[in-house]
């Protein structure tokens, strides 16, 4: 749970808005950023397809104003989960493993053609990432993933070898002897994740293990596996080192723009600010500069949350817990909360100087995917809220104040997060897990969070000094200076109308862009002031607004629209990167000694009549070299040959997939790893459907209706209560409930899932307590049962 933040004091409030009235300055780089995902996102006609479905949405959310979107976790999960079990740094679903090849986005190439036409859109991609733990060790059975020498954390069960499949060590199956034998890029041992002799320690925020086994980045954490076979030696700072490393390939690899980090109180602080600083100075060609937009999760009081911000050296700024607080209490108080009291609810650093530009850090927002987790129906509908499974708790969309906390959160300083949840109905439609995200009937947008998304983007709030106008129980009033007046509203029934100072000129003529007040207008006095009249939030106003009003002189249009944006991503030719077997994309292997056998690098998707630009870098720049460029009929369009870098450029006469190869020239070159790079522009949508694994999925579904089962294998066995792991091998899609028997028959656990055709990971996490024991597993809906013994 998060810490909670007492109210501030009457007096302290009336000190702060002074200081923002007399202090105010405008702040840049600041973005309006869509959490492009719920928790247990799913659409079934984008099975396994994330990226691809947000690249159909994308013309809509730059049709929005949407600057940025926030995308889940991209890496291979052990179980095709939401992201926030990581398994294989370095598979973005190129490898097959685990019994699957795709993430929860899609193939590595469906997630690099949907970050390329967000860009395409104007839109920039902010990557989540899980930095405090990895899971899910062992074979697509969990096979070769205890270490039996590891330091129990009693969590755990000491599944703590972590080996990958790569480019010479595929899976051929699903033993212990071939996990323990696969040689991909950065294995951890045991001793890379708390205890372990260079920190025996699991208390305390760095340490506890709270999500799974929890990563060690000190000094002292390295050591090499008890059991497995592939045991190459570490050193001092193996985590860190290679966390740092994988941090710059990534962004390198995927072309992202900005980073969101996951939990960052439960790990140290010094290897964030590292990891920042490589990700925006030290990452070459994809350095993403000072004013990289970076934001931790850190649930805390202000100051807690301030003290990080210091910390990472102003790197990263954070979710503002304080003021979501605040904004809590606007739903909650239904209409008793003092929401003049709002702005003292901020955290302290919300901005800072960077080459004399200030830049935005905070970031204001309502909902997340961990405030936010409901109860829903087979078809999607809440039919409750799993509070206990909520960080801090939900504002229901539906909530009529929902408006309210958004206007507040789009006024104050800061770079605005919308929730998914919040931005579109999925809640009521019975179209959750079935909607077309090109379809504004099937997937309905709230119209007052548009409306407000307009006001910010084309009156350009944060162009303007921040400054709080007016404060009264029922009315808060904030100024962007000379842009715009927002009144905000918590009572139900009654308008509010108030006088304030501002600093638009005596004379200017003001409207309300929120529709409220109709076409109704106000001018600006020779004392400059003006009456700001704010609707309550009943939704009896004009065009039904409900507890805001935007005032902003007359005759603004849509002005706001962010020009298409290039795309470049790098891939590394290696021997442990990628993966060759029949079922993966067959990507990565380094150019082979004496042979001039192509190798695979990746696909890009293009625009027509845009110019690619491609290069080739050595390891070794004595060899003669070849890359070359493939359409999608498998015709080499393009090639350059020589020492050294190479670069050249190919225009497309149309859209569509084009393929990056490279070669040895001569044959009797001796082997080298190389990376290849590519600078394109994508379509802004891609012509036909994405959908294609969605219609085999339902011709295979089809097929098997009549005898879909499931295979359901335990381990460990015996286990703990903290951590019961299975796997369920299924010919079928649909919804599943896990019940957990004691001996007497009670029903002691029952937990909702959904499975996918193929390998399900599953973890059941009870939330109090079992009794060590034997217990009964049961799966009804394919009529599984098996004995689990708790120890």
């Amino acid at each position: 749970m998060q810490n909670s933040t007492l109210r501030p004091s009457r007096w302290l409030l009336v000190a702060l808005s002074l200081f923002l009235l007399l202090t105010g300055n405008p702040a840049r780089a600041q973005k309006v950023v869509l959490q492009g995902f719920w928790w247990d996102y799913w659409n079934t006609n984008y099975p396994n397809g994330w990226a691809n479905y947000m690249a159909d949405l994308a013309p809509r959310l730059k049709a929005m104003g949407i600057d940025a979107v926030w995308m889940p976790p991209s890496i291979k999960n052990g179980n095709q989960g939401n992201g926030y079990s990581p398994f294989d740094n370095y598979d973005l679903g190129d490898k097959y493993q685990k019994g699957f090849l795709p993430t929860r986005l899609g193939t590595k190439d469906e997630l690099l053609r949907g970050v390329a036409i967000l860009h395409a859109n104007g839109i920039e991609v902010v990557q989540d990432i899980v930095l405090n733990h990895v899971d899910n060790a062992g074979s697509g059975t969990g096979q070769g993933g205890q270490d039996p020498a590891a330091w129990d954390d009693f969590t755990t069960g000491k599944y703590k070898n972590f080996r990958y499949v790569s480019y010479t060590k595929p899976a051929t199956d699903e033993t212990a002897a071939n996990y323990l034998a696969r040689n991909g890029r950065f294995s951890k041992n045991w001793q890379n994740f708390n205890p372990n002799p260079g920190n025996n320690s699991t208390s305390g925020d760095w340490n506890a293990v709270y999500f799974g086994p929890d990563v060690s980045y000190y000094n002292g954490s390295y050591g090499t596996s008890s059991n497995a076979t592939f045991n190459p030696a570490q050193s001092a700072d193996y985590m860190r080192n290679n966390t740092r490393n994988w941090l710059v390939w990534y962004k390198k690899q995927v072309g992202f723009d900005g980073v969101r980090l996951d939990a960052v109180k439960h790990f140290p602080d010094f290897a964030m600010e590292d990891f920042l600083y490589n990700m925006q100075s030290n990452a070459g060609w994809a350095n993403g500069g000072a004013t990289m937009y970076a934001v931790g999760e850190w649930v805390g009081s202000s100051g807690q949350m301030d003290g990080w911000v210091s910390n990472v050296q102003n790197r990263a700024g954070t979710f503002d817990f304080s003021l979501r607080n605040g904004l809590y209490s606007i739903v909650s108080g239904g209409g008793n909360f003092d929401i003049g009291s709002l702005p003292g609810y901020q955290q302290g650093t919300r901005t800072v100087l960077i080459n004399g530009q200030y830049v935005h850090r905070t970031v204001p927002f309502v909902n997340n995917h961990d405030t936010f987790r409901p109860q829903v129906s087979g078809a999607g509908d809440y039919t409750g809220w799993n509070t206990g499974s909520e960080l801090a708790p939900h504002i229901d969309p539906f909530d009529p104040r929902l408006s309210p906390t958004y206007a507040a959160a789009l006024a104050v300083d800061g770079s605005p997060q919308i929730f998914f949840e919040d931005l579109f109905n999925v809640g009521n439609t019975g179209k959750r897990y079935s909607h077309s995200p090109k379809s504004t009937t099937d997937l309905p947008v709230r119209s007052d969070l548009e409306n407000l998304i307009w006001c910010h983007q084309n009156l350009r709030f944060k162009d303007g000094a921040y400054k709080v106008r007016w404060q009264a129980a029922d009315h808060l009033v904030i100024e962007r200076s000379t842009k715009a007046l927002i009144g905000i509203n918590d009572n139900f029934n009654t308008w509010q109308n108030s006088t304030v100072s501002c600093d638009f000129a005596p004379g200017t003529v003001l409207k309300d862009y929120s529709g409220a007040n109709g076409t109704t207008t106000v001018t600006v006095s020779g004392s400059q002031t003006v009456v700001i009249n704010t609707p309550p939030c009943n939704g009896t106003a004009a065009a039904g607004r409900r507890g805001y009003s935007v005032w902003a002189p007359v005759g603004i249009t849509t002005n706001y629209v962010r020009a298409a944006m290039a795309t470049s991503q790098e891939w590394e030719l290696a021997d442990d990167l990628g993966d060759n077997d029949a079922r993966s994309l067959k990507q990565g292997g380094q150019l082979p000694a004496s042979s001039t056998a192509l190798r695979t690098a990746g696909r890009i998707y293009s625009e027509a009549n845009k110019t690619i630009t491609y290069a080739l870098y050595p390891t070794d720049a004595t060899r003669s070299l070849t890359v070359a460029l493939y359409n999608n009929a498998g015709t080499m369009v393009s090639s350059k040959t020589g020492t050294g870098n190479l670069t050249g450029t190919y225009t497309p006469t149309t859209a569509g997939w084009i393929m990056l190869k490279a070669k040895n020239a001569v044959a009797t070159n001796p082997a080298q790893r190389a990376f290849v790079k590519a600078t394109y522009t994508a379509p802004t949508v891609v012509a036909g459907s994405m959908t294609a694994r969605a219609v085999l999925a339902t011709a295979a579904a089809t097929a098997t209706a009549a005898t879909a089962k499931a295979e359901m294998e335990l381990y460990p066995n015996p286990t703990t209560a903290e951590r019961i792991e299975f796997v369920l091998q299924t010919t079928a899609e649909q919804p599943a409930t896990v019940r957990l028997f004691d001996l007497t028959g009670r029903l002691v656990h029952q937990e909702s899932i959904r499975l996918y055709s193929g390998s399900n990971q599953v973890h059941l996490a009870p939330q109090k307590q079992l009794p060590a024991g034997i217990y009964q597993l049961t799966v009804a809906e394919f009529g599984i049962s098996r004995k689990l013994v708790l120890k």
